[in-house]
């Protein structure tokens, strides 16, 4: 071996040793497994597994703007008054001019199966803005409060949280109208302690325990003033009776007002006569001893009736028309067109009437005070409209 070779060898040696350290320095990681969300289809499109749970979820909700007009065109009690008029000669000239409020609402759902059947949430939250004045004609500009309008748990038929009555949402509401409340047909916001029960051959009940909404008045909405909420533990009660078939349904349900001491009970006939059309009407009957109204019976006088439907023209575009009629002889009628432009985002353009029997004495309030249906206090009829734009998502 000559000094070349073992130079050469010593060489070779040396860049492997430094390879084998180079390659001993480099540590490559394993790849962690990727979790992704995975699509829960049990309880229908939009639910999604909560990561490491057994519990589906959806988030959904609603971004919509209303732009209403006229004496019947003002909704939750807000109408806009015409400041100007006020400043320059003291009229009060209400709705003579445009209410506009935004609204944006966020919706949560879940769902999970266990032993005890399906266990549900559902809570939805409401954020509102808007220019106008509220039903006392003092300033509702900007801002108009967040409210919870539904949080409440259900186990299987058992649900207990913040609802709507079962005098409303078991039987129906009164068309798919904006303005559904000119002739009112119950109190909706309640705590609830119920339990519905389908009995899978067309035949579901409900049962439930409220609370009503606290204080209900209606001394500046007329005439009519008193105090509707819970005495001595006694819970209101509702119960109701339905049967479904392919034709249609029929619906029964009466309710208790412990405080106030009064009842009330409603019948509603839903029928399809043809694929485009459905119909429905509905009857409502209460007593009125100790105080004309109460947080179930709202109308005016012993008896109520509502009806009308809704007539699919296209697959985008529907008419939706109701009416109804008390023994107070206040009278409402609204109808619109919806009309979906893109899937997801939907116009309205409704056209509301008003009528009351008899006016209502201005009193220290002046022009600040309305009959039951919203109109103005020294009007018997009222017409208005309101402009919709809704985004659900």
């Amino acid at each position: 071996m000559n000094i070349k070779s073992l130079l050469l060898g010593s060489a070779a040696a040396l860049i492997a040793v430094s390879g084998a350290r180079a390659a001993d320095a480099v540590v490559v990681a394993e790849p962690e497994p990727a979790e992704y969300v995975k699509i829960c289809d049990v309880y229908g499109a939009g639910y999604f597994y909560i990561p490491g749970t057994e519990i589906c979820l959806r988030i959904g909700g609603y971004v919509r703007y209303d732009i209403s007009a006229g004496q019947a065109g003002s909704f939750d009690g807000n109408r806009y008054i015409d400041a100007k008029d006020f400043l320059d000669n003291g009229e009060f000239n209400e709705n003579d001019g445009y209410y506009k409020r935004a609204r944006f609402t966020l919706r949560t759902y879940t769902g999970q199966e266990t032993e005890m059947g399906t266990l549900k949430t559902y809570t939805e939250t409401r954020f509102n803005w808007g220019s106008g004045n509220d039903a006392y004609g003092f300033s509702n500009f900007g801002s108009q409060g967040v409210s919870l309008n539904f949080a409440w748990i259900q186990l299987g038929g058992l649900r207990v949280g913040k609802d709507e009555s079962a005098f409303d949402t078991f039987i129906g509401y009164a068309g798919d109208v904006i303005q559904d409340t000119i002739v009112p047909y119950g109190g909706f916001d309640t705590n609830v302690v119920q339990y519905y029960f389908d009995g899978g051959n067309g035949f579901s009940a409900v049962a439930s325990l409220e609370t009503g909404s606290g204080t209900f008045t209606s001394g500046f909405l007329g005439g009519d003033f008193g105090s509707d909420s819970i005495d001595s533990y006694v819970p209101y009660v509702v119960g109701g009776l339905k049967y479904t078939q392919g034709w249609g349904s029929i619906t029964g349900v009466a309710a208790y007002d412990s405080s106030i001491e009064e009842w009330a009970a409603k019948v509603r006939l839903d029928v399809t006569p043809m694929q485009n059309l459905s119909l429905f009407l509905m009857a409502g009957y209460g007593s009125d001893d100790n105080l004309p109204r109460n947080f179930y019976k709202q109308w005016g006088g012993n008896w109520a009736v509502w009806g009308g439907g809704t007539y699919t023209i296209n697959e985008k575009t529907s008419f939706n028309l109701q009416a109804s009629y008390d023994e107070a002889k206040e009278a409402g009628v609204a109808a619109n067109i919806k009309y979906e432009i893109v899937p997801g985002l939907v116009i309205t353009a409704e056209v509301d009437y008003a009528h009351n029997s008899h006016k209502v004495a201005g009193g220290d309030f002046g022009g600040y005070v309305y009959n039951w249906t919203g109109i103005p206090g020294d009007k018997k009829d009222a017409i208005g409209g309101i402009l919709r734009f809704q985004r659900s998502f």
